[in-house]
């Protein structure tokens, strides 16, 4: 089966808005990310994300793409459209000119284990429509909050039609697969670190590793 990998970044750059707890670690300065977008320009099997709908998605990340010419998704935060720091309607609709892909975080960064159903449908249901109505299109595409998950959840997903989900789980993926394992960009990284933890193929250990983390996972 053809593999990819899934590599997401968050913010970059320096934040407009004050930051939940934990989240500064994700964020990767202005020329790193160069540096490693310069070096995923390289690997034609990789795919790339955006979480969280930051301002900087439009700012840096996306003229960067163009320039390179590489495509992503932006998995936007319907709940935090227009806020200081976080990505407008125009900016959406610009990153869609720009031939690159939206897809849903939901509505607020929450966790989306063990909600209620009607938390799920905001989360799983309004969100995306909030989203496709402002990209235009239809939303077929999601990354989980926190990248956690249950099988109760992923029943919820394909139950709400989602074609493609995107994990936090740091392993390579089936290219047509459901369920998308991502490597997540921090902020100690650097071009060389991601060529050596991410894009250099794992040893077996760490694949069996991994697969075991997922099945517990999924069993929960």
């Amino acid at each position: 089966m053809a593999t990819v990998t899934n590599v997401c970044f968050h913010g970059i750059g320096t934040p407009d808005r004050d930051l939940e707890p934990g989240e500064a670690s994700y964020w990767i300065g202005r020329d790193a990310f160069l540096g490693v977008l310069d070096v995923l320009a390289e690997h034609p099997e990789v795919r790339i994300s955006f979480d969280d709908g930051n301002a900087s998605d439009v700012e840096i990340a996306m003229p960067a793409l163009v320039e390179r010419g590489l495509t992503a998704t932006f998995f936007v935060l319907a709940g935090r459209l227009e806020e200081r720091g976080s990505l407008a309607v125009d900016h959406v609709r610009e990153l869609r000119r720009a031939g690159l892909r939206v897809g849903s975080h939901g509505m607020e960064h929450r966790s989306w284990r063990s909600m209620s159903p009607a938390e799920t449908r905001v989360e799983l249901v309004e969100a995306r429509d909030v989203l496709a109505e402002v990209a235009g299109q239809p939303l077929t595409e999601a990354a989980l909050p926190l990248g956690l998950y249950d099988r109760r959840l992923l029943a919820d997903l394909r139950r709400h039609g989602y074609r493609r989900v995107y994990t936090s789980d740091r392993d390579r993926a089936g290219e047509q697969a459901w369920l998308q394992p991502r490597y997540s960009v921090v902020a100690t990284d650097t071009a060389g670190s991601v060529r050596t933890a991410v894009l250099e193929r794992p040893g077996l250990a760490h694949r069996a590793e991994r697969r075991l983390a997922r099945t517990v996972k999924r069993l929960r």
